[in-house]
């Protein structure tokens, strides 16, 4: 049955009315909700506030590096520490290395450009940061729905959102309802906030049917792998934040590393590769297994346990690429429409304050009497804040990378050291990009193979014991989550003209080509959805745009703690 005929034979749904719904438990999302019940709480007003979560708790599928800018969060809650958020370990020192495949050059701490310095930030568990948000938004009375993905937009009759409903549960791998057969919810409101991360499910949809991309530049991806470390406490350094650059990426791709020291002898690690590069055969998760063996990185966590892993995609065009925020009936926040500074390497901060400005727009809708329109002073605020400021500043980063890592590297110490030392604030140029990440994959007869090293389960892994330590888990009989256009097209143009570059993209060993039992000497693509950590790499990477990826049943997914 289609999810329409299954409507037809058990619907309606039951519905639930709120002033405000909002999509995704991360930091937009719950910022959004705690200040529209701060200023409702100031003002003596009622304004209902729902949040829905896919994960099975706030913060289950929150990954981020994370270093902090704590800027948003004492606007948010300038007591926060009283309030006992999890900012525990202040940064203590910044090193920026340029890695060689077994040297490393250290940049002079004169050099280091404005936005590798973290003085005042703090190295965090965003998914921490995240649960504690929650904590403050149901003593506000928000009321938040976890493992209840939205999995469907909700129009009115004009065209404008007026909300969204969750996925139905107890169906089976063919559609069919079983004896736990539940019909999803509908969830109304007067203004529907998307916060769902990078690549949203939802939010891809809405910027298409409202072409919130017309006039901007293409949308730029990362891919982010990381690893929680338990390290020997002699080995401990809190507070200190490693970055790296060159090795192992050739000097036309993007990428580089992170290793941040956290208390408690906890180190976070991971590496990052642009979704814009082209040889099909590369591996972004065997990158990041590669990169720990070098000396510079392998110092820090030799000896030591690897205690968890994940993986998702980044949002890094930046404000050149930043759709229109609104729309009839809603808005996008945080990464959902892509407010990343990426010369920072940092979002979080980004997202929460995204998740204010709109929170102010629509507090100030609902109270007028208004609904399903656009909340036009939420862009409006935006270009007045310290937060446009910044990512002004940064608008060329991602792009100087397309032309090699020393234009790159040249372009940033120019950007973002020579520049402010001269009195200029925000570059007097602007560069833009003119494709897709899928765009630049070329046919794998045009490129090399990589060789990889065997992983030695102590310091470097393969993909199954990883996507174990990440907790991950799906309801098995659901129907799959990652869905194709055309069956036909993985082996027809992805294998025969790629290589099957999906096999190798995927940091879960989702995608794999396997013999294929009716066509003899032929191979087919096998889709391990119940390893799916929900990075949405295959959505954004695909060169034939024919994966798409939809929400699985409530909860599924990774569990990641400490993350």
């Amino acid at each position: 049955m289609t999810p329409q005929e299954i409507l037809e034979q058990f619907g309606p749904r039951e519905s639930m009315e709120y002033d405000v719904v909002v999509v995704g438990a991360g930091p937009a999302g719950l910022a959004t909700a705690i200040r529209i019940k701060q200023l409702a709480a100031e003002q003596g007003k009622e304004v209902s506030v729902c949040v829905l979560e896919k994960g099975s708790e706030p913060g289950a599928h929150i990954l981020s590096g994370a270093v902090m800018d704590p800027k948003a969060m004492n606007e948010l809650f300038p007591n926060w520490k009283e309030l006992g958020a999890p900012l525990n370990q202040p940064v203590t020192g910044d090193e920026l290395l340029v890695l060689s495949e077994t040297g490393a050059t250290k940049t002079p701490a004169a050099l280091i450009p404005d936005c590798f310095h973290n003085d005042g930030n703090y190295v965090i568990s965003l998914g921490n940061v995240v649960r504690w948000m929650a904590q403050q938004a149901e003593s506000l009375g928000v009321e938040i729905f976890a493992g209840f993905p939205a999995a469907e937009i909700l129009y009115d009759d004009k065209g404008a959102v007026r909300g969204v409903a969750t996925g139905n549960l107890g169906v089976d791998k063919q559609g069919q309802p079983t004896d736990n057969f539940q019909l999803g919810m509908e969830l109304l409101a007067k203004y529907t906030v998307f916060a769902e991360g990078s690549r949203g499910h939802l939010g891809k949809q809405l910027i298409a049917k409202f072409k919130l991309d017309e006039g901007r530049d293409p949308q730029s991806y990362a891919i982010g792998i990381k690893e929680l470390w338990e390290i020997d406490p002699a080995k401990a350094q809190p507070g200190l934040v490693v970055h790296t650059a060159g090795w192992p990426m050739d000097t036309k791709t993007y990428g580089g590393g992170f290793l941040y020291h956290l208390e408690g002898n906890k180190v976070t690690l991971g590496f990052v590769t642009g979704l814009n590069y082209e040889n099909p055969y590369l591996s972004p998760f065997e990158e990041m297994q590669r990169w720990k063996t070098h000396p510079e990185i392998r110092k820090h966590i030799e000896g030591g346990k690897r205690i968890s892993y994940g993986a998702r995609a980044i949002t890094a065009g930046g404000l050149l690429s930043l759709p229109k925020q609104v729309f009839p009936g809603g808005a996008l926040v945080g990464c959902d429409a892509g407010y990343l500074n990426a010369p920072r390497i940092k979002g979080s901060h980004a997202a929460i304050k995204t998740g204010m400005l709109c929170a102010d727009a629509a507090f100030a809708a609902v109270t007028a009497g208004r609904q399903q329109d656009e909340l036009t002073a939420y862009p409006q605020a935006f270009e007045q804040s310290w937060l446009h400021d910044e990512l002004k500043q940064a608008r060329n980063f991602k792009t100087w990378f397309k032309h090699g890592m020393y234009v790159g590297m040249l372009m940033t110490g120019i950007e973002y050291w020579l520049l402010p030392k001269l009195g200029i604030k925000s570059p007097p140029w602007t560069v833009h990009r003119d494709k897709p990440d899928h765009a630049y994959l070329k046919p794998a007869a045009e490129c090399q193979p990589i060789a990889y090293p065997k992983p030695d389960g102590k310091l470097t892994f393969d993909r199954l014991s990883s996507v174990f330590v990440s907790n991950t888990n799906h309801e098995e009989h659901q129907p799959a989550h990652l869905t194709l256009k055309d069956p036909t097209v993985p082996v027809k143009i992805n294998l025969a003209k790629y290589a099957g570059p999906e096999s190798r993209y995927c940091p879960a060993g989702v995608y794999e080509f396997v013999p294929d039992e009716a066509n003899a000497g032929k191979e087919r693509l096998q889709i391990n959805a119940q390893n799916c950590v929900h990075c949405k790499t295959c959505d954004i990477k695909d060169p034939t745009q024919n994966i798409v990826w939809v929400t699985p049943e409530g909860g599924g997914g990774p569990n990641y703690s400490g993350m």
